[in-house]
């Protein structure tokens, strides 16, 4: 009986699992005709003339930006030059393009709500400098983006435009410069508002309406849609209800975001995991939500039905599962260490799916007079109106005991719930081919108080070679900068075949053990039959690393180590790691079995382009702990204990 009802529940699980279309069924184009507020009457926020309601906005965060914006309103607009968009072919390099782009529209993004906050015209010049200097530009996105073409070698095709994130952002931006500004742009000249419909639809609108984009999941390659999917369906969805004045045109366009969307979100999994890890999950679930407030707004709530979704709340609390501390979260794959918390934001998704542990979560990392986000733009203009409420609601990290993902495959476990003591873990298993990969199946990393003992490098600066061929030619993306063994000289390989199996999951009140065999993330020529690898987090004492292996033949391997902290072999068999933080001084141990590994530390040289945010994240050093197998042998078992 008891095995009937866990069946039971697996089919159940697995038939909402596959619930297809959340989005895009519940609604026609016609009803979607329907239920949209018209272009000339929605009003999303209060317009500009509008100064009682807007005497309710953070007066704070205006003030901070308008300060800001008067030094730009003598700024000269500069174009960006051929050969700035052809350093990224040139010599790899993406950030000097992206740092003109980035900075025109962070500028006019401040005049905008210079002006809205003053209302007195002493912005507007500048700001039809920057519609006109933006609009004339060849590419609104960034060079790293341009399609992979041998002919554009670095240089935009501007007879086939192409939609990236940036261009999506920038439409969006310009559609509310339209939406504030146009009684004033118009008294200047018809021509500003008349081209900024026309560029937006020439280089945005058109093309996601005629061309399949990478983005849209269409592409029958086996991979799932990333960030990329809803950030831009989030832009794009904006522009179209702010500035398509066509209606047909409109609900057109919603009804195809819309299957959009649910090519992101029906492969997603259930349980919620963001496998690009929790920075970007201010891009992926984030922005889904993004889509779906906006969709709500316009819709008098037609969609508020979407919060009730099982895998949209898991998307949502993803957030705060995957926190280690209040600076730490975990960082596999090009994962940041310590991203940025969105407050406002996470508050509110928290407040739609009515999850009380995310809106405390979000008002924890709240800061009245939050400066305006250069991206995703949108949120800024909820977020203004937030304040008073969010300085009422109580502040809190939830830092649950223990965290399993079961499809994503990922663990957390900490010694005591809602607490930084002690020890925490986070592993995972999957597969070499999700996004943003890194070949890090079996990884694993260790906190201890809340700061970093074992830890995963993480991504590094982008550049040239970060999404080409040469991907896994970067140090930090293989696995032999994980804390995985290399095996027979072979590292872990890319690809969805290269995966975890056997995965498991156990909790008792005393420890938890997540254990999974990583022997199919190896080429064959590696010769593993099995490597079973067990990780314990004894609660209150150790973390204990347990690896069994058979081979096909005799053979040798290095377990690697990472860690932010000089080590020093004390004695065979143990190894020191002198944590030091700005709260504490200590040493912790690694101990092992000297009579089978031998020690190796090498403190890792930082020096090539893509170093700089590991340097930012983690400090000039990165140190590498190699347990080598002294003897040569078929099959075994080894363990590490750190304490």
């Amino acid at each position: 009986m008891k095995k009937l009802l866990l069946a039971v529940i697996l089919i159940a699980s697995l038939q909402q699992a596959v619930a297809q279309n959340l989005l895009s069924a519940k609604y026609n184009t016609e009803a979607l005709k329907q239920l949209l507020i018209s272009q000339s009457t929605w009003k999303p926020f209060p317009k500009i003339e509008e100064r009682q309601e807007w005497a309710k906005a953070n007066q704070e965060t205006l003030k901070d930006n308008l300060v800001k914006a008067e030094t730009y309103l003598d700024y000269e607009w500069p174009s960006i030059p051929a050969t700035i968009s052809l350093l990224i072919e040139r010599t790899g390099d993406r950030e000097q393009y992206q740092n003109i782009s980035f900075k025109k529209r962070e500028i006019l993004l401040a005049l905008l709500f210079a002006e809205i906050y003053e209302n007195k015209g002493r912005f507007t010049d500048q700001i039809i400098n920057g519609i006109w200097s933006i609009s004339e530009e060849s590419f609104w996105g960034v060079s790293a983006h341009l399609p992979k073409k041998k002919e554009n070698s670095g240089l935009v095709d501007v007879s086939e435009p192409f939609v990236d994130l940036f261009a999506a952002e920038t439409a969006t931006l310009l559609s509310w410069v339209d939406y504030y500004l146009a009684e004033k742009l118009d008294k200047v000249s018809p021509q500003l508002r008349k081209r900024i419909y026309f560029e937006i639809n020439q280089r945005v609108l058109t093309p996601l309406m005629t061309k399949n984009h990478g983005f849209m999941g269409n592409n029958n390659d086996g991979r799932r849609p990333n960030n990329w999917n809803p950030w831009i369906c989030s832009n794009w969805l904006n522009t179209v209800l702010l500035i398509e004045k066509n209606e047909d045109k409109r609900a057109e366009a919603v009804h195809k975001i819309l299957s959009v969307l649910d090519n992101f979100l029906n492969p997603y999994p259930l349980d919620g995991g963001c496998d690009e890890g929790p920075g970007y999950w201010g891009a992926a679930a984030a922005s889904l939500y993004d889509n779906l407030s906006l969709l709500n707004l316009a819709t008098n709530n037609a969609f508020s039905y979407s919060y009730q979704d099982e895998k949209v709340k898991n998307m949502a609390a993803f957030i705060y599962k995957a926190q280690i501390s209040e600076t730490y979260f975990i960082n596999f794959a090009d994962a940041n260490p310590k991203p940025s918390m969105d407050a406002p934001m996470i508050y509110r998704f928290g407040k739609a799916i009515n999850d009380e542990n995310m809106k405390k979560f979000g008002a924890y990392y709240y800061k009245p007079g939050t400066k305006v986000s250069r991206f995703h733009i949108f949120r800024n203009f909820f977020e203004l109106f937030l304040d008073e409420e969010l300085k009422k609601v109580p502040k809190q990290l939830p830092l649950p005991k223990s965290v399993w993902l079961p499809e994503t495959e990922v663990m957390l476990a900490r010694d005591k719930a809602g607490s930084t003591r002690g020890f925490t873990v986070a592993a995972k298993g999957g597969h070499n081919d999700e996004s943003h990969n890194h070949n890090d199946i079996g990884n694993f990393i260790v906190y201890v108080y809340g700061n970093p003992l074992l830890i995963d490098v993480g991504s590094g600066t982008y550049t040239r070679r970060t999404f080409s061929g040469d991907r896994y030619d970067i140090w930090f993306n293989s696995s032999d900068y994980h804390n995985t063994p290399t095996i027979n000289g072979c590292v872990q390989m890319p690809g969805k075949d290269f995966k975890a199996t056997h995965v498991s999951f156990e909790e008792a009140q005393s420890k938890v053990v997540f254990a999974l065999d990583i022997a199919k993330s190896y080429p064959k020529e590696a010769g593993i039959t099995s490597w079973k690898r067990a990780i314990t987090l004894n609660r209150g004492k150790n973390v204990q690393i347990r690896d069994t292996y058979q081979l096909k033949a005799e053979g040798k391997f290095i377990n690697h180590l990472m860690t932010c902290y000089p080590a020093e072999l004390k004695a065979p068999g143990v190894i020191i790691l002198k944590y030091e933080t700005k709260e504490d001084k200590k040493d912790y141990t690694i101990t092992y079995d000297a009579s089978l590994l031998n020690a190796s530390i090498e403190n890792v040289k930082l020096g090539i382009p893509e170093d700089k945010s590991v340097k930012r994240n983690w400090g000039d050093s990165i140190y590498r702990i190699n347990l080598s197998l002294i003897k040569p042998s078929e099959k075994g078992s080894l363990s590490l204990m750190i304490k």
